[in-house]
């Protein structure tokens, strides 16, 4: 469970597209990493919201656009949740490959990075809990 952040570092997690982050961790976001209330993507302070209430076209869609915005700042460390494996209601094996060949600076869970290296496929940056 991640409950502090470095300075550089920014958590993301899974939302809705109306921003309500009531429970899990984007309430989390909401109340430790500057999450915007109203506001269900991109970065906000030291979080970054991925819509995973919207269906999985969408989901993709939100992860493709969250890695060129991580590949365009390697400054920053991107702790990636377990998105869309709560509430949501989808499994690692759906989400993870989403997230095949992301960048150094995306930091994703042990449960992605199982379901990656089961596959065969990269994207090994790193891991959170």
């Amino acid at each position: 469970m991640i409950t502090t952040l470095a300075p550089n570092e920014v958590f993301v997690f899974g939302s809705n597209a109306a921003g309500a982050h009531g429970g899990g961790a984007a309430r989390l976001a909401w109340e430790r990493f500057g999450a915007v209330w109203g506001e269900g993507h991109g970065l906000h302070g030291q979080s970054y919201g991925i819509d995973t209430m919207s269906g999985l076209p969408v989901i993709e869609q939100e992860v493709a656009g969250f890695l060129e915005f991580a590949a365009a700042h390697p400054e920053l460390r991107f702790l990636v949740t377990a998105i869309g494996c709560g509430i949501a209601g989808y499994q690692p094996h759906q989400i993870a490959p989403l997230f095949a060949g992301s960048t150094s600076n995306v930091v994703l869970p042990d449960r992605f990075i199982r379901e990656l290296g089961e596959r065969g496929e990269s994207g090994e940056p790193g891991t959170t809990q």
